[in-house]
């Protein structure tokens, strides 16, 4: 017996197939598209992987995508209108990262899609797409083979979480079979062969630290956070400096030595002095990658070598 809550999920899905059209949901259903992005004129832009940004080439009414917002405020259990102009949230759909914004926050409806990765890229990959050199590639492998912590640095859909992934991988391919993976996020993006595998990601009840903290109790082997973003980062060196290393996260910076910078104001949200000391003994390799006319591309590799504190921290660039 279907209950009113299953017709009504299924309701609300029929409803956003038929407002996304043929033409976004073939972009959503393509695995080489991560990104589908409606701005305030109607213009569609896709972001495929070794692509780049790109124009679609058609366009949606301004009241289609009202009313997508709102069948998609409506699915995550929340309204849209102009007090609530802002909805966001992981759609049933292919668990698409959604952001819709409503006047008066924007001067016509605007939506942005993410989708979590549909294609396992490795570093061979990246190497083929210009995105990684062969040296930096060997310089990443070498870290993951001496089970060093790794940080990537880069910008807003600069593809850190996806290059985040094919390191995993490659830490998986490295690893023993049974090692146990805990990979925390906001939304489930990072895919990952291990075959002892928890992913966990945060609700309105449990933020990435008190994830983090259980999953001390999760016995794991490798901690892995999507991005860090505020007071987990406290945690994860922590968790990386006793007894769990051999992982990697991401961090929204503009360089490498940025990265370092930008964990130390994170450390401090968990209301402690700075820890550079701490940043210093547990970040071993630094990485940036940045999204350029021509592509994605990996711009920085950075070794960490200690902290002084009238120096600073220590740091070596890896020449490739």
């Amino acid at each position: 017996m279907i209950s009113a809550q299953e017709i009504q999920e299924r309701r609300l899905d029929e409803l956003l197939r038929r407002q996304l059209g043929p033409r976004i949901l073939a972009a959503l259903a393509d695995p080489r598209i991560t990104d589908v992005l409606v701005n305030d004129d109607g213009r569609v832009w896709l972001e495929a992987h070794g692509k780049g940004l790109y124009e679609a080439g058609f366009a949606l009414p301004a009241s289609q995508v009202e009313s997508l917002i709102g069948t998609a405020a409506a699915a995550l259990n929340t309204v849209a209108n102009a007090e609530h102009p802002i909805v966001e949230g992981e759609l049933p759909i292919a668990r698409i990262r959604f952001e819709g914004l409503l006047p008066p926050v924007a001067r016509r409806p605007c939506i942005a899609m993410r989708k979590p990765a549909q294609v396992l890229y490795t570093l061979d990959d990246y190497v083929s797409d210009g995105i990684v050199s062969a040296a930096q590639a060997e310089v990443f492998r070498e870290a993951i083979r001496r089970r060093q912590n790794i940080a990537i640095g880069g910008g807003t859909g600069s593809g850190k979480t996806t290059l985040g992934g094919a390191l995993i991988n490659e830490m998986v391919a490295f690893s023993m079979p049974g090692e146990r993976y805990v990979i925390i996020e906001d939304t489930l993006e990072i895919q990952c062969r291990a075959q002892n595998l928890v992913q966990l990601h945060t609700s309105e009840h449990a933020d990435l630290t008190r994830l983090v903290r259980a999953t001390m109790r999760l016995r794991p082997d490798r901690i892995i956070i999507g991005e860090v973003r505020g007071a987990e980062a406290l945690a994860l060196l922590k968790a990386w400096a006793t007894g769990h290393p051999g992982g990697v996260t991401t961090v929204h910076a503009n360089s490498a030595r940025g990265v370092l910078t930008r964990l130390s104001s994170l450390v401090q949200e968990a209301g402690v002095p700075p820890q550079p000391e701490l940043i210093a003994e547990t970040i071993h390799l630094v990485a940036f990658i940045a999204r350029m006319p021509a592509g994605r591309r990996v711009t920085e590799l950075l070794r960490v070598e200690g902290f002084e504190p009238r120096e600073g921290f220590r740091i070596a660039p890896v020449e490739v």
